[in-house]
């Protein structure tokens, strides 16, 4: 048996990444541009087993069937037609965060299951073609397996760093403001949106602008044409979900209050910018020095459960921890 584990870190796109240039691919319809962040961490196991009849995964303790089984199978399937070989495989994984609640909890883990994936079957591939293998399984994938400043350009099959943290030293406050999965996930959201919603096309034809702008705020250390940028990039995304029909709400009352409380800081002085993703959770974006205030303050919101202060995260890696050591 061949065994290998890999840790990658989730990512939140600061330029907003939502439809596809081509289901069948899984292609984004909007380029976009994330920062890889250290506190949100996907640690996977791959073992190869010629015992199996067919591949195992776990994912938090827990048994994956149906599609999310499906979905591992087909990245495993990708590998092993690159390797030649078709023994099954056992995957264990563990995310370090909440699963499936709109924190890119599939680009890290498939992000680290490509990479575990990849060493077990005996691959050793650039990152480069690990984030194409990635991003057919899950767009934001792509990203994950880069540390940094990552983007993903429409239509594109593979991430490219833009700039590393150090560049730009940011610090993100994940403000966690419900509990469990979400209800719509996202890929049925994207699709739903791009079918009925008005305010799609629109929102595809505009989000370049709005990534030029991420772009430039990030690579000239600009962090107000950054914010304002990454705002407009959330909020005109959630605008497309709004229009359709029925509409896609990912956004609670908390959410709201969250909202309102960062715009409050910023009125006063704190300079902090809000994001949201298919989920109803608020990223802050802050500089480092400002990181503690910004905490305080959206912990004060009721409806909070509790945040998480961290940074630009590194490229996926290799690693020794096993994922059944829990939290």
């Amino acid at each position: 048996m061949t065994r290998a584990r890999a840790v990658a870190c989730s990512n939140i796109a600061l330029a907003k990444y939502w439809g596809k240039a081509s289901v069948a691919e899984n292609l984004p319809a909007t380029p976009s541009l994330s920062l890889t962040l250290a506190g949100l961490r996907t640690i996977t196991e791959v073992e190869v087993d010629p015992s199996l009849s067919c591949d195992h995964a776990e994912l938090d303790g827990a048994v994956l069937t149906g599609r999310p089984l499906e979905r591992v199978a087909a990245m495993l399937d990708r590998l092993r037609a690159r390797a030649g070989v078709s023994t099954s495989a056992r995957v264990v994984s563990r995310n370090h965060f909440p699963t499936a609640a709109g924190l890119a909890s599939s680009a890290s883990g498939f992000a680290a299951l490509a990479l575990a994936g990849a060493r077990a079957f005996g691959l050793d591939l650039p990152l480069e073609t690990l984030s194409d293998i990635a991003r057919a399984s899950s767009a934001s994938a792509a990203r994950s397996l880069f540390g940094g400043f990552v983007a993903l350009p429409a239509g594109g099959r593979c991430a490219e760093r833009v700039a590393s943290g150090e560049h730009f030293p940011l610090s993100m406050v994940v403000t966690l403001t419900a509990k469990g999965a979400k209800a719509i996930g996202s890929t049925q959201g994207m699709q739903h949106t791009a079918a009925t919603s008005p305010y799609y096309a629109p929102w595809v034809s505009h989000s370049p602008k709005l990534f030029d702008e991420v772009r430039r705020g990030v690579l000239e250390r600009d962090f107000e044409r950054l914010g304002v940028a990454m705002e407009q990039s959330a909020l005109m995304m959630h605008a497309s979900m709004l229009a359709a029909s029925p509409a896609v709400i990912y956004l609670t009352p908390t959410t709201l209050a969250v909202m309102a409380a960062v715009r409050e800081l910023r009125a006063a002085g704190t300079p902090a910018f809000y994001t949201m993703d298919a989920g109803p959770h608020v990223k802050v974006l802050t500089l480092p020095e400002h990181a503690a205030r910004v905490a305080a303050c959206v912990e004060a919101v009721p409806g909070v459960e509790r945040t998480v202060v961290t940074g630009s995260g590194p490229d996926a890696a290799l690693t020794d921890e096993d994922p059944r050591s829990g939290e």
